[in-house]
Parts: structure tokens; C-alpha cells; sequence
């Protein structure tokens, strides 16, 4: 039996819209999928220079945790990016609930607020690196130059050149550069809490503290696991920012290497270690880099999705 040629023509419009998501899959397969297969096939074997030499199984990754100095700066380098997530965590997502709960109570001006707590977002990363760089400079920096004239000049500090400052300096910044699309994020959370729910908690004695955490924190939880998830990927390939704000030695004194600042000294640079360049140990330490921040990201969405609160 024939079929109708209304029919063959939805069949046929039905293939078509399958066909529409193809461009984004072919580039998102060339410029994401591929790398990942290239760099763990790259770490397989000895390289001089740009050449692929002989295959040489895991001595790149042998080298990368049990050869100085590589082993040494890797786990420098880890440190520093466990405190980048964990002083975002604190300070930009914490502030940024914070903010977001006020907006979310309807406060005046609350379209202005948002407007205002997002504009940085709008800034390139770099431009806001070489921005706060400025601001920071210990000679003619807006900082020191407004503690002198509160009389706080004994707080004036190199902020970017004394190793205990420096990398909290630059993942402050980064929480200023965040924290609009992390209020943002907690908000649209609040607001999808139906209103019903909090009015009943309301009626059944819940007010203050007791009702934010009995009631709104956890029917805010997918916003927060997403962010969650957001914060640690951002901090493990935090690297625009501190290549803007200290270059790629992680300056002063290391005090602000982070991983992808040290795979990209060991592909394109110096590695510090007195070799120059060395594809092999950093196509090693950019798969380390992506399984930790897939696995532990994996971890994250499993555990916190179970303390989700479906409504």
C-alpha cells in the first residue's frame, strides 16, 4: 500500500530537524573530542621539540609524579588550585547566595542590582587581569593609594609580588569577575521554589534561619550543585587570569602556579625545570587535568543530586 504523500513528507521533515544538531556535534567532536584522543595519544610518546619520537607507554606520566622537578611543582601546583575552589566556594558563592537571597525577598531596585552584579562578567578575563593589575601595582595602585589616605598605609602591600599574597589576590578578583553569574544562578534557583511551599512552612511556625535552612536551601539544591560543579571546573583550569595578572611562570616564586599555567610552561614554554619545550609531559598533565576534573565533577553531581528535593 502506498503511502500518502503528506505522511512521506513528515517522515522526511522528521530526518531533517535529526540533521539540524550536526554542525554543532562536528564542531564540538573537532575542537573538544579530538584534542582529549590527541593529548592522552601524544603522552604516549618521546618527543624532541615539535617531532614525534618512539612510543613510550606512561613515562611521561612517571616523570610527571615521580621525577623532579615535575612532581614537585605539580603538587605546588595542585595546592594552589584546591585553595582556588575552596576560597570561591567561601567567598564568591557564598556572597553570591547571600545577594541573591536579598534579591530574591524583592528588594528596591533589585532589576538595577542585577544589572550592576553582572557587568563585570561582561569584561574579557583579560582585560579585567591586566585591570586589577594596575589597581594592585604597590607604587600607583588605587588600593594602597586609598589605605595611605585613610591612614592605613601600614596595610599597603605589593599584593601581587609577596608570595603570601598573591594567589589570594588574583582568586579574589576572579570572585569579583564571577560573582553576578553565580547570583544569577542562585537566583533563578530561589525563584522556581513554589511560593505555596514557603508559605506553608510559614503557617506551620518556619521563619528566619529555620525556614532558609529547612525549606529554601535544600529546594535550592540543584542550583547549587550546579554551581558546585561550575566553581570547581573554573578553579582546576583557572588560567587566563593568572596568565594576565602574573604571566605563565606563576610569579612570585611559583606562589601562583596553577595546573593549566604549568601544562602550558611544559607544551609551549619553559617548564621551569630547565627543559623548554616538552609535548609529551604536558599532553600527560592536560589528561590528568581533564579525569580529575571529569571524575571528581562526576562525584559531585552524583552526591549532591541525592540531597536534591523534588517539588
Amino acid at each position: 500500500m502506498p503511502v500518502p504523500a503528506a505522511q512521506h513528507a513528515k517522515r522526511k521533515g522528521r530526518w531533517l530537524i535529526h540533521l539540524f544538531p550536526l554542525p554543532a556535534l562536528l564542531v564540538y567532536v573537532l575542537f573538544v573530542i579530538y584534542p582529549i584522543f590527541s593529548a592522552f595519544r601524544y603522552s604516549l610518546y618521546e618527543w624532541k621539540g615539535l617531532t614525534q619520537g618512539a612510543f613510550i607507554g606512561l613515562v611521561n606520566f612517571v616523570k610527571l609524579f615521580g621525577i623532579e622537578p615535575y612532581n614537585s611543582m605539580f603538587w605546588n601546583a595542585f595546592r594552589h588550585n584546591l585553595v582556588y575552589f575552596a576560597v570561591e566556594m567561601v567567598v564568591q558563592n557564598g556572597l553570591a547566595f547571600l545577594l541573591a537571597f536579598i534579591l530574591y525577598r524583592k528588594v528596591r531596585g533589585a532589576g538595577f542590582l542585577k544589572t550592576v552584579y553582572f557587568f563585570p562578567r561582561l569584561l574579557s578575563v583579560i582585560v579585567v587581569g591586566f585591570l586589577w593589575k594596575l589597581m594592585l601595582n604597590p607604587n600607583y595602585g588605587a588600593l594602597n593609594t586609598i589605605l595611605a589616605k585613610l591612614g592605613l598605609a601600614q596595610w599597603a602591600k605589593p599584593w601581587l609580588g609577596d608570595p603570601d599574597t598573591a594567589l589570594v589576590a588574583i582568586i579574589l578578583v576572579n570572585c569579583w569577575f564571577g560573582l553576578g553569574f553565580a547570583v544569577l544562578i542562585f537566583l533563578a534557583g530561589l525563584q522556581a521554589i513554589p511560593e505555596e511551599v514557603v508559605e506553608a512552612a510559614r503557617i506551620d511556625g518556619a521563619s528566619g534561619l529555620t525556614l532558609t535552612r529547612k525549606i529554601i536551601v535544600p529546594m535550592c539544591m540543584p542550583a547549587i550543585t550546579i554551581m558546585t560543579v561550575l566553581t570547581f571546573i573554573q578553579s582546576f583550569e583557572a588560567f587566563e587570569l593568572v596568565y594576565a595578572m602574573q604571566g605563565s611562570m606563576g610569579e612570585p616564586f611559583y606562589s601562583t602556579d596553577t595546573m593549566s599555567v604549568y601544562f602550558y610552561r611544559l607544551a609551549f614554554g619553559s617548564s621551569g625545570g630547565g627543559d623548554t619545550v616538552s609535548i609529551g609531559l604536558g599532553s600527560a598533565l592536560a589528561v590528568v587535568i581533564f579525569f580529575i576534573v571529569a571524575s571528581v565533577s562526576a562525584a559531585f553531581l552524583y552526591v549532591m543530586r541525592r540531597k536534591e528535593v523534588q517539588h
